[in-house]
């Protein structure tokens, strides 16, 4: 029987000089030193990241006489003037030799900061863009080599373009030996990380619609028929129990309902027997009783069987056949199978016969009352499970091998 039971990559800069080495980050170690907080598990929390950006220039650069600036050598740049973004003093510079790489004929261009780095870290990003001459319109040639790098007391410079000759130093962009680029410079510190904060939520407890139903079989209120079960009175729910069982639905609601007010008097039941079906037809849940699923008190689950099978509650007459199958032995397994003989119950009849069939066990079955009852009262069942029994050892002795049979 089975049991119930975010953080962004940053790339290592082609500058040409001033090359940048890995820096520890200030905010990650602020947030290491406050720590995580601690949340209940499973509960969704929430925080934000957002950039701080401390300024934004544009700076337009126009070369004339382009033509005239190259053969400098691939060390010697035409610099731009001097501009600020963000308090600091900023020089574009473009190799039209490329730079410091034999064989690749390429036009590179650098953000460069002039004068002493800031004392705290700052991301710098820029784009470059080339101006069409007829139009007048900047246009990026190609994407950006990297979004954004980390300027200190190491690192000076960004490498913000590089484009094959072919494609600058031709129309629309190099027109009359003129060439005009804008570098967007974005400058920004470290972003804003909040406090980790627990997200809202409403909390919905467990449904207690069991309890409810429970607490309205305790306290009988709106009861409107009585049964009366040995001289014991059960004022219970009509809708209840008809909506549980076709039986009761017949006799409260139909065509076998009794006139009058009277109590319904139930025979062959005992009080404890009828209290423990209607808690299981108000909660649908078994019986939570002391020893109610103890070994030796099977007659009880007996009497809930036959009276689970009696109302059909189909339910609650599996969960007794559970209940007996595990706790089978050889002082109750005789009446079991009539048992479940009588009320139809094939699995459970099943697993008796099973369980008799083990020869070291069928010596005890015979000793018990309950197989002498059988014998006596109802020799067809008996025959029957012998008959099957025989069987089940013909079939046990001719496909599992002498030693592995001990396990009966």
């Amino acid at each position: 029987m089975g049991r119930f039971k975010k953080m962004s990559r940053m790339t290592k800069s082609n500058a040409p000089e001033d090359e940048p080495n890995n820096m520890p980050s200030s905010s990650a170690a602020a947030a290491a030193a406050c720590g995580p907080p601690e949340f209940t598990p499973g509960w969704k929390t929430v925080s934000t990241c957002a950039p701080d950006v401390v300024g934004e220039g544009v700076h337009v650069f126009d070369i004339f006489g382009y033509s005239d600036h190259k053969g400098m050598g691939a060390h010697e740049p035409i610099r731009s003037g001097a501009f600020s973004v963000a308090g600091l003093d900023w020089v574009a510079c473009l190799y039209a030799d490329g730079y410091g790489v034999a064989g690749i004929d390429d036009v590179s261009a650098y953000l460069r900061l002039l004068g002493d780095a800031p004392t705290a870290r700052v991301w710098v990003s820029c784009e470059v863009k080339l101006v069409d001459q007829r139009t007048g319109v900047a246009s990026t040639p190609q994407p950006f080599l990297r979004y954004a790098l980390a300027f200190g007391d190491k690192c000076k410079a960004l490498h913000c373009m590089m484009i094959p000759r072919g494609q600058i130093e031709v129309e629309p962009y190099l027109v009359d030996d003129r060439l005009t680029m804008e570098f967007h410079v974005v400058v920004r510190r470290d972003p804003r990380v909040s406090r980790t904060a627990r997200f809202p939520r409403i909390l919905v407890p467990p449904p207690d619609i069991k309890r409810q139903f429970a607490n309205l079989l305790q306290s009988k209120e709106g009861a409107d028929v009585t049964f009366d079960v040995a001289g014991e009175p059960f004022s219970v729910h009509k809708l209840v129990l008809a909506m549980r069982s076709p039986v009761f639905k017949a006799e409260l609601c139909g065509l076998l309902r009794e006139p009058g007010t009277q109590p319904i008097t139930i025979v062959d039941m005992q009080p404890a027997v009828f209290r423990a079906l209607l808690q299981f037809i108000y909660t649908d849940q078994f019986p939570v009783t002391r020893g109610f699923e103890r070994r030796d008190n099977c007659e009880m689950i007996w009497h809930l069987l036959v009276a689970a099978d009696r109302y059909a509650v189909d339910r609650l007459k599996l969960l007794c056949q559970g209940i007996l199958c595990k706790n089978l032995n050889v002082h109750n397994v005789a009446t079991t199978l009539a048992l479940a003989d009588q009320h139809q119950c094939d699995k459970l009849k099943d697993a008796c016969i099973e369980f008799m069939s083990c020869s070291k066990k069928m010596k005890g079955v015979v000793a018990s009352k309950g197989y002498e009852d059988l014998q006596r009262m109802a020799p067809s069942v008996l025959a029957d499970a012998v008959a099957q029994m025989s069987k089940l050892n013909k079939m046990s002795r001719g496909s599992i091998p002498q030693d592995e049979s001990k396990s009966c």
